[in-house]
This record gives C-alpha cells, structure tokens and sequence, in this order.
C-alpha cells in the first residue's frame, strides 16, 4: 500500500495507535480511501479540524452512518469538540431527522461516554421554559431567517397551523435556544442533516440562505461540502452545492 505520510499522520490524529483491520482485509480500497479522505479532502481549504469534525458529525447523523459515526465520536474529541457540543449535535438532529433516526446515534454516543469515563448527564444547556420556549424561538427564528418570521406561529390554514407553531418552540424553542452551539454552529449542522439525507432540497435551500444571512457564506458552505463528500459520497454533495447556489442567487437578488 501506498498511503501518504499526511494520510497515516492524519489517521493516527484521530485513532492513535489504531490499526485498521481493512489494510489486511481491503488493502486496496484502504490505500485509496484513506489518501483521498485523510489528505486530498483535507488540504483542499482551509476549515478548521474542529469545524470539519462538527460538519461530519452532523452529516453521520444525515445519512444514518451510524458504524462510522461510532467511530468518528472519539476523532472528533480528539480533534477538540466537546462532549456538550457533540451531544447538541444529536439532539438538535431530532428536528431534522425523527426520533426513529436520532435515536441509535443518542445511544452511541451515550455508550462512547460512559467508556470514556465522561459522566452523564452532562452539564444542563437548556435556557427555556415550557411557558416562554415559544417566544424565544420566535426570537432565534427572527435571528436567523428575518423580520418576516416575526409571528410565524400564526401563519398558514387554520389546519396545519399548529406545525408552524411546533416549528417555532420545538424545534427553534428547544433546540436553537440551548448553550453549547451558537446560531451558526446550528445552522451549519441543520445544513448538514438536511444534505445528507437527501429528498430535502426546497429545506436546504432555505438553510443555505440562511447560513449566508448570519455569515457562513458561500465560500464556507461549499468547504463544508468538500469536507463531507466523503461521507455522503458525490449525488447528495452535487445537490448540496446546487442548493447553494440557488440560495446565493437569491440572497444577491434581495
């Protein structure tokens, strides 16, 4: 095999003294794999690890790699994410994905901490009640997307109006509102789940823009995509940065 020195640096980085069983079993696949994801993907831009690591995560999640994703828990502690922002990742991805897709990754990382000795429950994150999670949500909304959210509760038929208002104090009220991840960290990653799951395209449009209106620009989500091709392989990334370009066409625009 033929791995770079970059690539075997960066792989001991994140699973020190770790030795693939696949160099025995797929020592071609491997030599490939770990060139292109470990040094090639890597030194395209300039992302920071621990961004790059935070992006991963989150689009595990999207794609439901959860064998990977177990394995990337622990680079991504290596790489400087916290245990409280990997677990915001998670439980962020609730909104997004369902309780039937967020739950073997909660369970993951539960058991990943527990080995670790890190002790659970961590620290609380959360910074609403059950009598103001609406207003605040409204409030993370405004932040995010704009003026024209103000009172998003109230909108749309009288018969689906209630999902809008679970959209403003479940998933801005009880998620977005919670410390550990700042709004563009919580963007980044609905970004994340959204591209990595696919069928979303008109959400990750909208996300995108969003992104771009509280400063992760288009520079960054396209770094961002490169970072997690790997992961979700060219399809969902190819879609990904086509939404993206949709979405600074109509930022320019407005």
């Amino acid at each position: 095999m033929k791995i770079t020195k970059f690539a075997q640096e960066y792989h001991e980085k994140m699973f020190p003294n770790y030795e693939s069983t696949l160099k025995e079993t797929d020592p071609e696949f491997i030599e490939r794999f770990d060139n292109f994801a470990f040094d090639e993907v890597v030194n395209q831009d300039d992302l920071d690890d621990k961004t790059r690591f935070m992006a991963i995560l989150a689009t595990l999640l999207g794609c439901q790699g959860v064998d990977e994703f177990r394995l990337m828990v622990p680079a991504a502690l290596n790489f400087g994410v916290t245990p409280i922002e990997v677990k915001e990742i998670v439980y962020q991805s609730v909104a997004y994905l369902g309780i039937g897709r967020m739950f073997p990754f909660l369970k993951a990382v539960n058991e990943i901490f527990e080995e670790k000795g890190i002790k659970l429950p961590l620290e609380s994150q959360a910074t609403t009640t059950m009598e103001n999670r609406l207003r605040a949500g409204e409030d993370a909304q405004v932040a995010i997307f704009g003026d024209e959210m103000r009172n998003f509760s109230t909108f749309g038929p009288e018969e689906t109006r209630h999902i809008n208002k679970w959209l403003t104090d479940n998933c801005f009220g009880d998620y977005y509102t919670r410390k550990g991840l700042d709004l563009k960290q919580r963007e980044m990653i609905t970004f994340c789940f959204l591209a990595a799951q696919g069928g979303c395209e008109p959400q990750l449009t909208a996300h995108a823009a969003a992104n771009m209106r509280i400063g992760n620009d288009k520079a960054f989500l396209i770094k961002v995509v490169s970072q997690c091709l790997p992961y979700i392989g060219y399809p969902r990334s190819l879609n990904a940065i086509k939404c993206v370009n949709t979405a600074t066409e109509q930022h320019i625009s407005r």
